[in-house]
């Protein structure tokens, strides 16, 4: 699969590394800033770096792209950018959803004291993590967990996980696409000044 990345910080430069590592191929490169983890590592490969500040457009992705893959990214993805990929675009939220649609996904499921809580590989529109399901699975919060904790042991490598799942189910043509149960659907609001949110992502 070609492959454009949009994110910044950990999880994108870990899913940069898993994509390649995989064998596919990164197009392009979407990060806020040059000196971000996930420009950094594009620069070294010499690999299109467009750098995107609230709004990620048409002219941001590159061309001839499969799919667009959204690794902590809080730009908005345009449709129209969207559209520039073959399948469009695919974001990783750190929930099952539609639970805990929102920001701190990760500190809701502690404040909330919930024994479960997973990862959801969706595809991008024009809601608030509302896409359809690509892939979700599920994970067991531990006692004396914390936002940071239970995004480094588990979160963060489930998303890479699905995103790999996820590219390799459409490099065999099988494109999943589940509805969210907007019955069940949950959204809450930023922390702010929180330990909990604290370096979740």
């Amino acid at each position: 699969m070609r492959v454009h990345i949009c994110g910044q910080k950990y999880f994108g430069g870990r899913v940069f590394g898993a994509v390649i590592g995989a064998g596919h191929i990164v197009t392009g490169v979407s990060a806020p800033s040059t000196g971000d983890r996930l420009a950094f590592a594009a620069k070294r490969a010499d690999i299109p770096l467009s750098i995107h500040n609230s709004i990620i457009g048409e002219a941001d992705i590159s061309a001839g792209a499969d799919v667009i893959l959204s690794a902590h990214c809080h730009a908005f993805i345009a449709a129209c950018a969207r559209a520039k990929a073959r399948f469009g675009a695919l974001g990783y939220h750190p929930s099952l959803l539609p639970r805990h649609r929102g920001r701190d996904a990760i500190a809701w499921a502690l404040r909330m004291r919930e024994a479960i809580t997973g990862g959801s590989v969706y595809w991008l529109d024009d809601g608030a993590d509302t896409g359809d399901i690509a892939a979700r699975e599920a994970v067991f919060i531990r006692e004396g967990d914390t936002a940071r904790s239970l995004w480094e042991r588990e979160l963060a490598p489930l998303g890479v996980k699905l995103f790999l799942q996820v590219l390799g189910d459409l490099d065999n043509g099988v494109v999943t696409r589940i509805r969210q149960e907007s019955e069940a659907a949950t959204f809450e609001p930023a922390i702010t000044n929180n330990r909990l949110a604290g370096g979740a992502k």
